[in-house]
């Protein structure tokens, strides 16, 4: 199964794992699974880091190499993405989750989220805890 991962839930994962329960650490770990992190989880968190909302020394600068040391590959955004995300009729705001939505759907992946908003949309797969 391919997991997509929420900004959030990337962030516990590389800079606080005990916030994500163990079983969905070992999920994640297990060899059977693919974790892709979108390219959108990217620009959050460099926008959240510019606006001085995040400070996670050396995450942005090393973002790739993080991504690669904990098992997880990047999700490029695509035309397509970008597409379907200006499209879901959903009063929902948020650029970013739009696109992870869109990305979600587009891929056919698991959104791992704990985002009630996210989790409440009965067209896309999600895993929660």
């Amino acid at each position: 199964m391919t997991y997509l991962l929420d900004t959030h839930v990337v962030l516990w994962l590389l800079g606080d794992p005990d916030r994500v329960p163990e079983h969905w650490r070992r999920t994640l770990a297990d060899r059977e699974s693919t974790v892709v992190v979108s390219a959108i989880s990217a620009l959050e968190v460099a926008t959240k880091e510019r606006l001085r909302k995040l400070e996670v020394p050396g995450l942005v600068a090393g973002w790739e190499a993080h991504l690669t040391a904990s098992g997880m590959t990047s999700l490029s955004v695509s035309a397509r993405h970008a597409l379907a995300a200006g499209k879901l009729v959903w009063e929902h705001r948020d650029p970013f989750d739009r696109v992870l939505v869109a990305q979600a759907r587009c891929e056919g992946h698991t959104l791992v989220t704990v985002d009630r908003t996210i989790t409440a949309r009965e067209d896309i797969a999600t895993a929660t805890w």
